[in-house]
């Protein structure tokens, strides 16, 4: 028994301490050049259950509006990941661009993983970031 509680605070510990790290992969559909999609990688193993039970719908919000946060957010992510303290927790880089329509659903996952970080995992990205989400 105090091997399988060992074992698993261990697991925890190292859920809770390892880098957090994001991935926009593009993915081609049917080997048609002229249609791509976007799929959103988290590599957290928390954020999964958090975004089933805590986010709104995606139509919540337009696009546009998860668009801007996004946009906020990654430009802070990218400078924490590099200049900042924390970051041996936000690891590598994000590349989100501004001119790629990722979809509605794919904002609207990112926009909420930002809001896990910040607000789960306490690592602040953006000070004044949307009050309700």
């Amino acid at each position: 028994m105090k091997n399988i509680l060992l074992i698993l605070l261990l697991a925890v510990f190292a859920a809770c301490s390892t880098p957090k790290n994001i991935q926009l992969k593009e993915v081609a559909e049917n080997n048609d050049e002229d249609s791509v999609s976007y799929e959103l990688i988290v590599l957290d193993p928390g954020f999964e259950s958090w975004f089933i039970t805590n986010s709104k719908p995606s139509w919540y919000h337009s696009q546009s509006y998860y668009e801007t946060w996004n946009q906020q957010y990654v430009n802070a992510w990218n400078y924490h990941s590099i200049w900042r303290r924390n970051s041996q927790l936000l690891e590598g880089q994000i590349n989100y661009e501004q001119n790629i329509d990722y979809g509605l659903e794919i904002n609207h996952k990112l926009f909420y993983y930002f809001q896990y970080v910040e607000r789960v995992l306490k690592i602040p990205i953006i000070e004044n970031g949307p009050r309700v989400i």
